[in-house]
């Protein structure tokens, strides 16, 4: 997350305004930037949290571990934080997994189980695959459906490419793009067509499959970039599901339309521990002046757990975690009571995020300013209004307490338009609460890490995560009244 080192810094501005006279506010802006930059935590944090913890998929063992982590580390900087539960979560626990052909020949397959994929022990699933084919109406796919039974059943779209459409482009000549890009827009348009006739989606394709029989699901959900799938939830009770890669999901298609049937094996191991307990991790810098007035710093500790979700969302938890050691640091006593919010399960529905703003729901109107990060590695280039009038002039007067190094690139969009419930802003403005997402630059996040398998330490941008942590830090001085 580049982000980090900007939401850190303007943050910091924004919550120091209000310092003591002892010191100046340049004075506070230059201690925060040199902490920011030469005394960095950042790099410890994320070893700790995606190398030494890994995923944090909700109810897990490992989602749990995370949350102990970040009160420990809380505590250990002079911060108060505590787990508070909001539900509970089936609790399952990656293991090992593999998928091997058998048959033309013998080969690993690369790919993972899927999320609350049952187990099959370590003899595994062995059984021959077809191929889901287009269907022209439900009809067609109840009569295919009983040909499936005791087969391991590819339900993903074939790919016949693995390069990016950014790669033909830039190579092919134009005739061939062209040709590239109608063969794919036919074959995806038949391929969603095929899914409405039958009424179903790959969210829920799995369901009917496994109650027809079949002995183990197949995916390939491709990210359209090199190398890469989303990675999800199984869907199953009783069967696995793995996703494969692209090129070794072609394959299998490919010797199935040539009239080959390859043999596959798919082994799972993972461990079912029934229910857990689900939290959110809550650390409070009490408020000097307006204690019961709040700034909230926002992101979701939990993950998928194709990969160590790196940038979704451990480089937000990082940002906000080290926004608040360097706050407690060097302004221990904030004019407003300043919250720490590390939310779990954003994923699967923004539950624990809705989980805090129910149950503290008398603090909502005392909430002065929500801030959201939640957008890669990227540092920030675009703040929205979301729909609050008078947002312009609360925003900018945070920002521009902030160094030029960090606001130079950011645009407004005033007082804008609400963003939609994809991340957790979304829970405390459906309650009225002036809640913003600080929008960041890409680096590819859509088709390289967001939800795939290769969302880990090595694709965060530290430089940009420190601009990020920069970005948060300067309500509480130039905030006054929520807008």
């Amino acid at each position: 997350m580049r982000m980090v080192s900007q939401f850190f810094t303007v943050a910091s501005a924004f919550v120091f305004t209000m310092a003591s006279a002892q010191v100046s506010q340049q004075q506070m802006v230059q201690n925060i930037m040199t902490e920011t930059y030469n005394n960095s935590q950042l790099e410890t944090l994320a070893y700790e949290l995606l190398d030494g913890i890994g995923p944090r998929l909700v109810g897990s063992p490992k989602m749990q571990q995370a949350h102990d982590w970040a009160v420990r580390k809380f505590n250990s900087w002079g911060i108060p934080a505590r787990n508070e539960k909001w539900g509970e979560w089936k609790s399952w626990e990656r293991l090992t997994s593999n998928a091997e052909m058998l048959y033309p020949y013998t080969k690993s397959l690369e790919g993972m189980q899927l999320a609350w994929s049952p187990a099959t022990g370590n003899k595994g699933v062995t059984a021959d695959v077809v191929a889901m084919p287009v269907f022209n109406s439900k009809e067609e796919f109840n009569a295919w459906l009983p040909t499936i039974k005791g087969k391991i059943v590819m339900a993903s779209q074939y790919q016949p490419t693995g390069r990016p459409e950014y790669n033909w482009k830039e190579w092919a000549s134009a005739e061939t793009f062209a040709k590239y890009k109608k063969e794919a827009d036919e074959r995806n348009a038949a391929w969603n067509k095929s899914m409405e006739n039958i009424g179903h989606s790959w969210r829920n394709i799995n369901k009917p499959l496994e109650q027809a029989g079949a002995a183990g699901i197949i995916w390939s959900n491709w990210s359209r970039g090199f190398g890469v799938n989303k990675i999800f939830g199984a869907g199953t009770k009783k069967i696995p599901v793995m996703d494969i890669s692209l090129e070794d999901y072609g394959q299998l298609y490919r010797m199935i339309q040539h009239g080959t049937t390859p043999k596959v094996r798919l082994v799972t191991n993972s461990k079912d521990h029934g229910k857990a307990p689900t939290f959110n991790t809550v650390a409070e810098i009490k408020g000097s002046e307006k204690p019961d007035e709040y700034v909230i710093l926002s992101a979701h500790l939990d993950s998928w757990d194709g990969g160590t979700g790196a940038t979704d969302n451990g480089t937000g938890t990082i940002t906000m975690m080290e926004v608040a050691r360097i706050l407690k640091k060097y302004y221990p006593n904030p004019k407003r009571t300043i919250l720490i919010g590390l939310w779990g399960s954003e994923e699967q529905g923004l539950n624990g995020s809705r989980g805090f703003v129910w149950q503290h729901r008398e603090k909502m109107p005392k909430v002065q300013a929500v801030f959201n990060q939640d957008n890669g590695t990227g540092r920030i280039q675009s703040i929205n209004g979301n729909g609050f009038l008078n947002s312009y002039d609360y925003l900018k007067r945070w920002v521009n307490a902030a160094p030029e190094s960090i606001t130079k690139e950011i645009k407004y969009t005033f007082p804008g338009s609400p963003f939609g419930g994809g991340s957790d802003h979304y829970s405390f403005a459906a309650a009225g609460v002036p809640a913003f997402f600080l929008l960041s630059s890409s680096w590819s996040y859509g088709s390289y890490t967001w939800h795939t398998q290769r969302d880990t330490y090595d694709k965060i941008v530290f430089d940009d995560v420190k601009k990020q942590c920069g970005t948060h830090r300067y309500y509480d001085l130039y905030g006054k009244r929520r807008p």
